[in-house]
């Protein structure tokens, strides 16, 4: 059954409008998605939601009456609320109607960790475009897992989220105050570190990157930091023909790790 909300002081608006301080998200262990494309995709990928916001006018349209349905079956809170009051909590300058509170995932990296592995490693990756493309293109290219260190930048603020426009359903992070104790784990499992490095000599096209590999990326500034890049077993580049020097960070992820499918490809790989 649906329930009406009004008034901005309830607490549970109050909770809503606090995700969106990454101080709180990860205080309280949620986050709020926003649109009917990600609401669906949640949906479809059985992430654990806790509650539906709908707005007056989307909850009068077709598509509140599936969410409704869904929400009923799942035991999940469904609210409405005016129009003018979803604005205030929407983090989108068109706002859709629809958002969805829900539990975020955290995976240990023995949990990641399998006979097939494609990681990818963020060393304080900050913008969220960037970590949102990235996780969106790991999805996509069959990555495994992707660490993230304590210097990202938050994987599910709202600027991240609608970046991944639904993968960070579906592709395992996993976070960690750490890097150098994660990496070690990697390497006991006999995976293969490469760093992507400007003074490296060797092209991602001349190497292996067919199973079990974690590739680094640094930081859009700074690179990979001093102390993370002694754990790579190898510095790969991707050569470039024209007068710039560096690639955006998801660019250069991009293309890392669409080489490594290239070569799953060749080699007759799943």
């Amino acid at each position: 059954m649906l329930q009406r909300i009004t008034s901005s002081k309830n607490n549970i608006i109050k909770e809503i409008k606090s995700l969106k301080l990454r101080k709180y998200r990860e205080e309280l262990g949620l986050f709020f998605i926003e649109g009917l494309r990600m609401a669906e995709e949640a949906i479809k990928e059985n992430a654990r939601i806790v509650r539906v916001l709908m707005s007056d006018k989307f909850a009068g349209g077709e598509a509140a009456d599936s969410i409704v349905k869904w929400s009923e079956k799942n035991g999940c809170q469904a609210i409405v609320v005016p129009d003018s009051l979803f604005e205030e909590l929407s983090d989108t300058k068109t706002p859709q109607g629809i958002l969805m509170v829900a539990e975020t995932k955290f995976y240990e990296i023995d949990k990641i960790l399998g006979d097939t592995n494609y990681l990818l490693v963020l060393d304080s990756v900050q913008d969220p475009g960037n970590l949102g493309t990235i996780i969106r293109t790991a999805d996509a290219a069959g990555f495994t897992g992707i660490i993230i260190s304590k210097g990202c930048v938050d994987a599910y603020s709202p600027k991240v989220l609608r970046s991944t426009m639904g993968s960070i359903f579906r592709m395992p992070l996993c976070f960690t105050d750490s890097l150098e104790k994660v990496l070690e784990k990697i390497k006991l499992k006999g995976i293969r570190i490469y760093a992507s490095h400007l003074s490296a000599e060797e092209s991602c096209y001349e190497i292996n990157m067919t199973n079990n590999i974690a590739i680094i990326i640094g930081n859009e500034a700074n690179g990979i930091s001093d102390e993370i890049l002694p754990y790579a077993d190898k510095l790969i580049k991707i050569p470039m023909y024209g007068r710039t020097e560096s690639l955006n960070a998801s660019i250069a992820a991009g293309i890392l790790m669409f080489e490594c499918v290239r070569q799953r490809i060749a080699n007759g790989l799943p």
